[in-house]
């Protein structure tokens, strides 16, 4: 009998990491295409399109990309404004989520009804009155500006995310804190943001993906080629006469990438930090 559930048992278990692998071969399969895509002749490209594994690899794609339509400027710009955008958005929806959960906790419902209504409108039918706003502001043409425009996007969603993670902070941990002696930047710190991590994270990579990807207000603020971000060099490529697919597939690999990079550098801390929080 034993033996007969522990056949079962690896039967189950083998059936669900085949169901499983089968789902991370097809969510991975873009990805491989795009950079195998990317390392192929151009004349491979045209001849061959379906074939998967090129027969010669070549790095020409991504000579073109870096060294021609100087990618590497525009990939700094990105990572400049995405991780200015998700730094800035960690720091201000903590402290405003925690305020609203220990300082506001009746009008805390409320306010974060009301933050969370900043997406309802779509984004084109905010276009104009930013426009104006920053240009104003006398911020058109830059990353701060376009920093600015994204984090009134990402910080009202980031706080009515994390306040649901501030509320399962126990008082009592914090009130045992003070006794001891530690004030409130302390408990903050110390005691607090270890137990939300996962929410942090997960503000983290849903800030920094959207501020990568962002196409439209780079599109209005953004005149000078040198401070564009890659969505909108990418789309550029779209809009030539012959479009060169080595070359676009080698510019798209070089989006794609980093934005995979990052949550995999992170996942981990999420894991940990699940694990912790049902810990503590």
């Amino acid at each position: 009998m034993n033996k007969s559930k522990l056949n079962r048992s690896l039967l189950t278990d083998s059936i669900s990491y085949l169901y499983l692998t089968i789902l991370a071969v097809i969510a991975a399969f873009p990805l491989l295409w795009i950079i195998l895509s990317a390392v192929k002749e151009k004349g491979e490209m045209i001849t061959n399109p379906t074939a998967l594994f090129p027969k010669k690899l070549t790095l020409d794609n991504f000579r073109v990309v870096i060294e021609q339509l100087h990618f590497g400027s525009n990939m700094l710009n990105s990572v400049i404004v995405a991780g200015c955008t998700t730094i800035v958005s960690v720091i201000i929806a903590a402290l405003g989520a925690y305020g609203v959960v220990r300082f506001f906790p009746r009008f805390g419902k409320v306010m974060t009804r009301v933050l969370i209504t900043t997406y309802m409108f779509p984004p084109i039918l905010l276009a104009v009155p930013y426009s104006i706003l920053v240009g104003k502001a006398g911020l058109v043409n830059s990353r701060i500006g376009l920093v600015i425009t994204y984090l009134s996007f990402s910080v009202p969603y980031a706080i009515w995310l994390l306040v649901g993670f501030f509320k399962t902070v126990p008082l009592e941990m914090e009130e045992a804190a003070y006794v001891d002696g530690a004030n409130r930047l302390q408990v903050f710190i110390q005691i607090v943001m270890p137990i939300v991590t996962p929410g942090v994270i997960a503000v983290a990579i849903y800030t920094f993906i959207n501020a990568w990807n962002e196409f439209l207000y780079s599109l209005i603020l953004i005149n000078s080629s040198n401070k564009m971000t890659v969505g909108i060099i990418l789309k550029s490529l779209e809009g030539q006469e012959v479009m060169d697919w080595g070359v676009m597939m080698a510019a798209s690999a070089m989006v794609v990438i980093p934005s995979v990079i990052f949550f995999m550098l992170i996942q981990k801390k999420i894991a940990g930090g699940l694990a912790a929080g049902s810990i503590k």
